[in-house]
């Protein structure tokens, strides 16, 4: 009772939300800007009007599946993006370049993500076995129970660093949007449909924060009880 309480609202609001980054998606992918501009152009643009030619821009398989990688220092665009003049795709390429140039100028959130991203791996595999095999074996060595408290911890690391994440979608996609105005890449009603696209997008990291943060005090709570 208390999970379908505590949690299940989170998850109910975490599948609206990615049905609602789907749906908004689709939408303005179908939404063709005026100057018939490529994301991949919009991109190259706003990275040269910041200095950084140096930075390269492929073509990956998926949908939905773009990133920067720092490490080789390339942007990412999913195959349905790259190429595209959609007002969806200026603003997916565009956001992307935003959290290039949060690394470029050692913006602190993406610091702290990118310094805590191993730690958090290892955490997210350890997390559900430390704490499913702390709870079960500890009925009949107590012991184990201490398991279970690691496991919150690693539990608990994912959630930080989903809370890190946060601000850092936030500030790219305001990033973006700034270039995108700036440069006049689109018109102001493209815009519009390009901060829809952005905004659904940062509530999928809100739903997923959201559901973290339910869980941990759900555990928290099983092992409150367990103590007592």
């Amino acid at each position: 009772m208390l999970y379908i309480i505590l949690v299940l609202p989170a998850i109910i609001f975490s599948l609206w939300a990615s049905h609602k980054v789907k749906s908004t998606y689709q939408k303005y992918q179908a939404s063709y800007n005026s100057r018939n501009i490529t994301d991949e152009q919009a991109a190259r643009y706003i990275l040269n009007q910041n200095g950084l030619n140096n930075i390269r821009i492929e073509q990956i398989s998926g949908t939905l599946t773009d990133h920067y990688d720092p490490t080789s220092m390339v942007i990412r665009l999913s195959s349905n993006v790259y190429g595209s003049t959609s007002v969806a795709a200026v603003g997916v390429a565009c956001h992307e370049v935003g959290h290039v140039i949060q690394h470029a100028t050692n913006y602190a959130p993406i610091k702290i993500r990118n310094s805590i991203v191993p730690i958090t791996n290892l955490g997210s595999k350890l997390s559900m076995p430390l704490i499913f095999a702390g709870l079960i074996i500890s009925s009949f060595i107590p012991f184990f129970i201490y398991f279970a408290y690691a496991g919150i911890v690693c539990f608990s690391l994912c959630a930080v660093f989903q809370l890190v994440t946060l601000p850092t979608e936030y500030n790219a996609s305001r990033r973006a949007i700034e270039c995108i105005e700036r440069n006049q890449l689109l018109s102001p009603e493209e815009i519009e449909g390009t901060k829809k696209v952005l905004s659904a997008a940062a509530l999928t990291y809100v739903a997923a924060l959201a559901v973290s943060l339910t869980q941990l005090i759900y555990y928290i709570s099983i092992l409150g009880r367990r103590r007592h």
